[in-house]
C-alpha cells in the first residue's frame, strides 16, 4: 500500500499562511458581488451596463495580467510581485472606498485585478514544499477560495449595513495589509524554481490550447463565471423585493442557503467519484444554474425561491470545486501549471465579459432579456460538453468528440 509522508512543520506553516493571504484577497473581491448592484443604483452614473462593467472590472485586469506577472515573478523573486499586487489592491479598495460614480468603482475594481498574484502564490507554494506535498498543498489553497465566497456572501451584507459600500472596500484594503505583513513576517525567502510545473511555460501554450478537453473545460470556467456574474445583476434585487428581505440582512438569507447547497454538493461528489460519471454530474449541474435562475428571476412563492437559490448555489460550489480538478486530471504530463494558468485565465475573462454582456443586455431587455442571455449561455454550455467524457491521464487517453 502507498504511503506519504506527513508535511513538515515548515510546509504546514508555509501552506497555512499562503491560503490565508489567497483568502484575505479572494475575500475582498467577491465581497462587493451580492452589493454592487443594490448600492451603487443610487450613485453618479449608475446603469446596469456600468454595475455590470463594476462587477466585472477585476476580471479583465486579472486576465491580462495573471500569467505575465507569474513569468516575472521567475525573474525578480516571488515576494516583490506578492506584496507589489497587494499594494495595488490596496490601492484600488482605496479608490473604491472614496468613489463617487460607479465608474470610479469599476476603476478601483479594475486596479484590484491588477494585483494578480494567483500564479505568485502558486508558485511560491512550489518553491516551499516538497514535489510530495505540493498536490495537497494546492488543494489547501483550493479550498481557502471556495471558503472566501462563502464567507462574502455573509460578510459583505453585514459590512454594507454597517457602513455601505466604502466600509466593504475599506475592510478589502485592510484585508490586503494583512496579507502584506503575512507575506513579510509569516513566509520565509525560497530559491525560486522555473514556473514550468506551476505556472504558464510559454513551450506549453500550444499543445495545451489544442487539447480538445482542455478547451471544453476552459470554456466550461469561462461560462461559469459569466453566468455567475451576469446572475448577481438580478439576484440580490430578487432577495429584496420578491423575498421581502431587507438589504441589510441578506446575510440572513445567504447563510442558510449556502450551509443546503455545501450539503448538497455531497451527492453530486459522490456520482463524480464512480468511475465515468463526473460528465454525468457536470452535465446536471449545468442543467441545474438556468434552471435554478429560471425559478428565482419568474417565481413569488418563497419556498420556491428558498430551493432555487440552493440548487443555483449548490451548482456554482460544486462546478468551483470540480473543474479545476477536471483540468488536473486532463493535462498531459509538465503541462499542468499551464493548463491551470489558462483555466484561471478564462475563468476571469468569464467575469467580465459576463458583468458587461449582462448589463449591457439588463438595461435594454430587462430581466426576461437577462434571463434569456443565460439561457443562451447555458445552452452553448451543454453543446461544448455533451460529449465528453473526462478521465485521467494516469488512466488512459482522454477521450472527447
Amino acid at each position: 500500500m502507498l504511503t506519504t509522508n506527513p508535511m513538515t512543520a515548515l510546509e504546514r506553516r508555509v501552506v497555512a499562511a499562503l491560503a490565508l493571504l489567497y483568502s484575505f484577497r479572494m475575500l475582498g473581491l467577491f465581497m462587493a458581488l451580492p452589493l454592487l448592484a443594490l448600492y451603487a443604483t443610487d450613485m453618479l452614473g449608475a446603469s446596469p451596463l456600468m454595475i455590470g462593467v463594476a462587477l466585472g472590472a477585476y476580471g479583465a485586469t486579472q486576465a491580462l495580467l495573471q500569467i505575465p506577472l507569474g513569468w516575472l515573478s521567475d525573474k525578480i523573486g516571488r515576494k516583490p510581485v506578492i506584496l507589489g499586487g497587494l499594494a495595488l489592491f490596496v490601492l484600488g479598495s482605496g479608490v473604491a472606498a472614496l468613489a463617487d460614480s460607479v465608474q470610479m468603482i469599476a476603476l478601483g475594481r479594475a486596479l484590484q485585478g491588477a494585483g494578480a498574484i494567483s500564479g505568485s502564490v502558486m508558485a511560491l507554494a512550489a518553491d516551499l514544499t516538497s514535489e510530495e506535498q505540493r498536490t495537497k498543498a494546492m488543494a489547501v489553497i483550493g479550498i481557502s477560495i471556495g471558503l472566501s465566497f462563502a464567507l462574502a456572501l455573509i460578510c459583505g451584507p453585514l459590512l454594507a449595513a454597517w457602513g455601505g459600500l466604502a466600509a466593504v472596500f475599506w475592510m478589502t484594503a485592510a484585508l490586503a495589509v494583512l496579507g502584506m505583513a503575512i507575506v513579510l513576517l509569516g513566509i520565509p525567502s525560497a530559491e525560486t524554481r522555473s514556473h514550468e510545473s506551476v505556472g504558464a511555460n510559454r513551450n506549453m501554450f500550444r499543445p495545451v490550447l489544442a487539447d480538445p478537453v482542455l478547451q471544453r473545460l476552459n470554456g466550461s470556467v469561462f461560462l461559469l463565471h459569466f453566468m455567475l456574474t451576469a446572475s448577481f445583476l438580478v439576484v440580490p434585487a430578487v432577495i429584496e423585493r420578491s423575498m421581502g428581505v431587507p438589504r441589510d440582512l441578506h446575510w440572513q438569507v445567504y447563510l442558510p442557503v449556502l450551509v443546503i447547497s455545501l450539503l448538497g454538493m455531497y451527492p453530486l461528489l459522490r456520482l463524480s467519484e464512480r468511475g465515468g460519471r463526473s460528465s454525468l454530474a457536470l452535465k446536471i449541474t449545468v442543467i441545474m444554474m438556468p434552471a435554478s435562475l429560471a425559478a428565482l428571476f419568474l417565481g413569488s412563492n418563497i419556498l420556491l425561491l428558498y430551493i432555487a437559490l440552493c440548487g443555483f448555489f449548490t451548482a456554482v460550489n460544486y462546478l468551483e470545486a470540480a473543474l479545476p480538478s477536471l483540468v488536473s486530471k486532463a493535462v498531459f504530463a509538465h503541462g499542468k501549471g499551464t493548463a491551470l494558468g489558462i483555466y484561471a485565465t478564462c475563468q476571469f475573462l468569464g467575469a467580465f465579459v459576463g458583468g458587461t454582456t449582462g448589463g449591457l443586455v439588463y438595461g435594454s431587455t430587462g430581466l426576461s432579456g437577462l434571463l434569456w442571455l443565460v439561457l443562451l449561455a447555458a445552452a452553448l454550455w451543454l453543446v461544448l460538453i455533451w460529449r465528453m467524457s473526462p478521465k485521467s491521464r494516469s488512466q488512459g487517453a482522454v477521450s472527447a468528440a
